[in-house]
């Protein structure tokens, strides 16, 4: 009898699931203890908004940090693995207008299903620490630190240009800014002036710079992109004297014009001035010139965001004003308002080099504006160099021409040396120039003007001016009885709310109705969670225990949106004392996407999955619509996407296939920091994968029960001592792999060790007591090592390889299993056996095994005896430490 003559029981991924996520809710497997003596470990992965249906993305982000949380715990750590919703912001509102519903509303009975889909993957979340950031104990405490961040000074109001929705009705950050448009409306901003409220990040713009250098296991892609959005960048302030106006020219009662450059290097090749719409020049000549006034407001219209700056078309109004040039007031350099220049960056106002910039250069050309190259490259000179119709902006390993007393220098010396003689040159009674550092970053304004988010606790009296509403006060609820029957903040139109008394002398007053940006809730989420249901915003104990995350994982699309945010609000709470440290993740990871092919019909018509069927046909693959047969267009594959409808339903894969199957195909297919691309073949052969483990498993298992699982010592012989090796080594890899996040590597070597134990399974009934207690250990280690992939197929194999099959052992609550040093030594080498020349399997041999060992070795394998049939080979061809080849 073999171990295939055992029929082994039916594997309902359903029926188990259900049962093992049962076992570790009453049994609170994942629960988080704040006062545990073991070591702390925090795995994160970004929290999602909840829109009312995971996604196979989701999928893939939990499942990578279930991973690691399930590990972790094994290996004896104190695990913080929670979970929570992002819940505020404008898609609820939208949903209340265009469904007649309450945000309140529509947003928990999302969060409702969404838990439920999340439950079901078998994510070893700590679900006692769950919140929403509507939640008003989560905004209250978030009020408490606002008024602890205005009192510190961190928190300060402006008039100041805004990016404006026009179909959202609401404030921007340059950021949430995509290509000119909305990030969410997709409408074209426009800018408006607008009395905000904001952080002052740009107080820690150095610090936040320098902390990049301390962040070595973040990707380094991120770590530039924060670099880059903070700029920090050093040049000179340079005054620039505006010429005298001929008799009846335009007045503007100004007489110089700051300009700051990184590149006063390249000054003689100056060939205009450009002035943001709102520089005060450009605000004087539009009081008395019509068309300077309407070209202003043009460039108001095109929004605040740099992005919106690159993409638009580069247009300009002659002011027909001039500036002298410092290094020679013989030259005139003519001014104009431009529309890709910002108040808010630099002074305002730049020079243009069109020689050495693409953006001037093509304004240069627009204008007919004269192109001075004043760089060239080593060996060329005034004579010999062309800029052949384009910029030449390879300037850093050049030398200066045609720029007088610098030709011949480097960039770095011309810096210097313009920075000296502009120092020493004096206009009206200061120096013309000196060196500054700035920084790219802008303070970070939160005010926006909607009804669903965390109301800004202040309060404005006409006597006592701005006033924050006393924590005794707190929480600024927002009410519930408001219509969406209008665009705009219904706040703003709720006289019931906004009217209160001033908490300091009691004359009637009224409430900020702007509320926060939701980059706020998800700023200092990752703290609450150290200690969610405590009075004050942060038990200080709790969060210095617990932070920083230790590994947070999330899309690279977040690097600014929320990281940079992120690593401020840390730095703010600690200057507060609400933490003690001010960086609050240690580790970063930036998983890939989930993507799908595209299919269209013949009328242009997106079509989903589920409405096609894929055939091969002549070597190519061909599709056709289910519903007429009709051939169908297959696309380009891209990130999953409602509009292109190239979206597969998790709770359709959980239905068919279990989660296990789902997770394990999300992990398997390609590196996590790359995307994975969803196949019907691939979740097919996950799925026939966790069978086979099942089956393999349950086959053995009645074989084994009464057997103590144990290493094979040298006397148990060569094939119970190879099995031990395998095991203990795969255990040894896979613990490796998951430590370094390569989930896909570690269930490469899954497969490859099923392969190899397989053999020893189907032929159970003939081996001796060694090799079962060796078989035995192996499917014990193979039920760890598959539990953070495949948890509850774990712990199902793991409950079949018990005594009678009872289950006062789970995986879960366990250890992982100690390999042992001696049985992965590299005394072993593992060669590919080859039977006429095409691989039929492996073999481990001792490195120094002379060639009868290796003879003897080779022929009693099983596969090789099954070719062989009892005949003996012709030849045996061994390469040393290379591959065996049989040849019969």
């Amino acid at each position: 009898m073999t171990a295939k003559d055992h029929t082994p029981p039916a594997y309902n991924p359903l029926v188990l699931e259900h049962k093992w996520q049962a076992r570790w809710d009453k049994e609170q497997s994942f629960a988080a203890e704040n006062a545990s003596p073991r070591p702390k470990y925090y795995v994160l992965e970004m929290f999602p908004y909840p829109s009312g249906r995971i996604h196979m993305g989701h999928v893939r982000n939990y499942a990578m940090g279930d991973v690691l949380a399930r590990y972790k715990r094994a290996r004896g750590y104190n695990v913080l693995h929670p979970m929570g919703w992002d819940a505020f912001g404008m898609p609820a509102e939208n949903a209340a207008m265009q469904n007649n519903t309450e945000p309140r509303a529509w947003t928990y009975a999302n969060i409702a299903a969404m838990r439920r889909q999340l439950k079901a993957l078998g994510l070893s979340l700590d679900w006692s620490r769950e919140f929403a950031t509507c939640d008003e104990s989560y905004y209250h405490r978030q009020q408490m630190l606002f008024l602890d961040m205005y009192a510190a000074g961190l928190i300060y109001r402006k008039k100041s240009k805004v990016n404006w929705d026009p179909v959202d009705c609401t404030v921007l950050a340059n950021e949430q800014v995509v290509e000119g448009r909305g990030w969410r409306s997709g409408a074209v901003v426009e800018s408006r002036e607008l009395t905000q409220w904001f952080f002052k990040i740009t107080d820690y713009a150095e610090e936040l710079l320098t902390g990049l250098d301390d962040l070595q296991n973040w990707p380094e892609k991120v770590r530039l992109m924060q670099r880059n959005w903070i700029g920090k960048s050093r040049g000179l302030i340079i005054r620039w004297a505006l010429a005298p106006q001929a008799p009846g020219g335009k007045a503007t009662g100004i007489e110089e014009i700051a300009i700051y450059t990184t590149r006063p290097d390249t000054l003689f090749g100056a060939g205009f001035i450009a002035l943001a719409a709102d520089h005060p020049v450009a605000k004087k000549l539009a009081q008395h010139d019509s068309r300077a006034a309407a070209f202003t407001e043009e460039c108001r219209r095109q929004g605040t965001a740099l992005a919106a700056l690159e993409t638009a078309e580069k247009k300009g109004f002659n002011t027909g004003l001039f500036a002298l040039h410092p290094l020679d007031s013989r030259r005139k350099i003519p001014i104009y308002i431009a529309n890709f220049v910002l108040m808010d960056y630099g002074t305002g106002a730049v020079f243009g080099c069109p020689a050495h910039d693409k953006r001037d250069f093509d304004f240069a050309q627009k204008y007919n504006l004269p192109i001075m190259p004043v760089v060239a490259p080593v060996g060329e000179t005034e004579a010999t160099f062309r800029l052949n119709g384009q910029a030449y902006t390879e300037t850093e390993g050049g030398r200066l021409i045609n720029s007088a007393f610098l030709d011949g220098l480097t960039p770095q010396e011309a810096f210097d040396e313009v920075a000296r003689r502009l120092a020493a040159q004096i206009l009206d009674g200061k120096p013309q120039a000196r060196r500054q550092t700035q920084y790219r970053l802008r303070d970070w304004g939160i005010s926006r003007q909607r009804y669903w988010g965390c109301p800004i606790p202040m309060i404005y009296c006409k006597s006592c001016g701005i006033m924050p509403v006393p924590k005794k006060d707190l929480p600024v609820r927002l009410p519930e009885a408001v219509s969406f029957a209008r665009p705009g903040n219904p706040l703003a139109r709720d006289a019931a709310w906004q009217n209160v008394p001033c908490p300091h002398c009691g004359k009637p007053a009224r409430r900020e109705t702007d509320t926060m940006d939701t980059f706020v809730d998800s700023s200092w989420y990752f703290i609450r969670f150290t200690a969610p249901e405590a009075e004050q915003p942060t038990e200080p104990a709790a969060a210095n225990h617990w932070l920083p995350v230790d590994q947070y994982i999330g899309g690279v699309e977040h690097a600014i949106l929320h990281l940079l945010y992120a690593r401020f609000f840390t730095r703010a709470l600690q200057k507060t004392g609400h933490v003690g440290l001010a960086e609050p993740f240690n580790g970063l990871f930036t998983q890939g996407m989930v993507v799908h092919e595209t299919y269209k019909n013949a009328q242009g018509d997106w079509l989903s999955p589920a409405e096609i069927t894929v055939e091969e046909q002549d070597g190519e693959r061909r599709a056709y619509a289910l519903a007429d047969k009709a051939p169908v267009q297959i696309g380009a594959v891209e990130k999953m996407s409602k509009s292109k409808k190239n979206t597969v339903d998790p709770d359709t894969i959980l239905a068919q296939y279990g989660a296990d199957t789902a997770r394990l195909f999300v992990l398997s297919d390609s590196p996590p920091e790359r995307d994975v691309i969803w196949s019907a073949a691939g979740i097919e052969g996950a799925n026939r994968f966790i069978r086979r483990i099942f089956r393999l498993t349950a086959e053995a298992a009645p074989h084994l029960r009464s057997i103590a699982a144990k290493t094979a010592a040298e006397q148990d012989g060569a094939e119970a001592r190879d099995i031990a090796k395998t095991a203990h080594r795969i255990l040894k890899q896979v613990g490796e792999d998951i430590e370094k996040l390569a989930f896909n590597r570690a269930i490469a070597r899954l497969y490859d060790y099923v392969n190899r134990l397989a053999p020893a399974v189907q032929a159970i009934d003939s081996k001796s007591e060694a090799v079962k207690a060796a078989l035995r250990q192996a499917l014990e280690f193979l039920a760890f090592i598959v539990a953070p992939f495949a948890p509850h197929l774990a712990e199902e194999c793991f409950a079949l390889l018990q005594q009678g099959g009872r289950h006062e052992k789970i995986v879960a609550n366990s250890p992982w299993p100690q390999f042992d040093p001696a049985l992965i030594s590299d005394n072993n080498v593992i060669l590919p056996v080859q039977i006429n020349g095409k691989k039929r399997g492996d073999i481990s041999l001792p490195r120094l095994a002379d060639k009868e060992t290796i003879e003897q070795a080779v022929l009693a394998l099983d596969f090789v005896q099954a070719q062989l049939q009892g005949q003996k080979p012709k030849k045996l061809i061994i390469v040393p430490q290379r591959i065996i080849n049989v040849v019969f």
